[in-house]
């Protein structure tokens, strides 16, 4: 069943598609039936940045236990670091 529930985000980072790298904007999560996956639903992630066309997506479909093992993995990750180390108020450090 679908939930034709889309939440979407703002984001602030880069991916790499078939083109390169390029800034990502915006985030959607849904719930949805995938376009390549095998499982009959999927948690799907799109990142793009529309600007820049539909080239600039990046699309990921992962089961649920893969999503929600994802989701741990960011909080280790982040746990792990010192606060604020990623932030997007942290000024970078001269080369």
């Amino acid at each position: 069943m679908c939930t034709y529930l889309t939440e979407k985000i703002r984001i602030d980072g880069a991916a790499k598609g078939a083109s390169g790298w390029f800034t990502v904007t915006d985030g959607m999560v849904y719930v949805d039936h995938p376009y390549h996956a095998c499982q009959e639903h999927t948690v799907n992630i799109d990142l793009t940045n529309p600007a820049e066309g539909p080239s600039a997506r990046v699309a990921i479909e992962l089961t649920e236990e893969a999503a929600l093992a994802l989701v741990e993995a960011i909080h280790k990750a982040l746990a792990a670091a010192p606060p604020g180390l990623a932030s997007a108020t942290r000024r970078s450090l001269p080369a």
